[in-house]
């Protein structure tokens, strides 16, 4: 009888423990549809034709860039499966960099891309929701996505300066050249004028 009494409070107890955990548990579900993260009408800049061309080639790029954008207006539950995929698609981003963008500023980019993936799936996968933390998250994400997507629309810029310049250079070159050729020919011609 005296450990009939101490068993059934220990049953007892260990029965409302398990039971207070599951009510714990059944208010993270219900916040974690109801909690949108980013912002919906959240835009990236518009890539250049250049750039654009260039991401046809490099696809997990355009995959990267449309999950990024569904990513903002997305719930808890989006939130984590999207971070996920994110995860992946800016691994693979870094592994696989054409090689007429594969510069510096550009490495760099992607490298600060795959650590703001890395620290979103991170704070989506925590076992409590921190809002706050996933959605400075979700802002330094968007804000490397915008930097990359500068920095692409930058190379194609300076690409296309460099190479119009290159050929100002080769149209003043060749203009000398017709120069220097046609007071050549004058020259000669004088010659054969005053030998006559």
């Amino acid at each position: 009888m005296k450990f009939v009494i101490p068993v059934i409070i220990i049953i007892g107890f260990t029965f409302s423990c398990g039971e207070s955990s599951e009510e714990n548990q059944k208010p993270a579900s219900s916040i974690d549809s109801s909690i949108i993260f980013g912002s919906e009408d959240y835009q990236f800049p518009p890539l250049s034709p250049p750039a654009k061309e260039q991401a046809v080639h490099w696809g997990v790029l355009e995959d990267f860039l449309s999950e990024a954008k569904n990513l903002n207006g997305s719930n808890y539950q989006d939130l984590r499966n999207r971070s996920e995929l994110l995860k992946q698609y800016s691994d693979s981003l870094t592994k696989n960099i054409p090689d007429t963008l594969d510069t510096k500023p550009i490495n760099s980019r992607l490298l600060v891309l795959k650590t703001r993936s890395a620290l979103l799936f991170q704070a989506a996968h925590l076992p409590s929701i921190d809002s706050s933390k996933v959605q400075n998250s979700m802002d330094e994400l968007n804000l490397a996505v915008t930097n990359l997507i500068v920095q692409l629309n930058e190379k194609f810029q300076k690409d296309n300066i460099d190479f119009l310049r290159k050929e100002d250079e080769q149209n003043e070159l060749k203009n000398q050249q017709r120069y220097k050729d046609s007071i050549l020919n004058l020259e000669l011609q004088d010659k054969k004028n005053k030998k006559v």
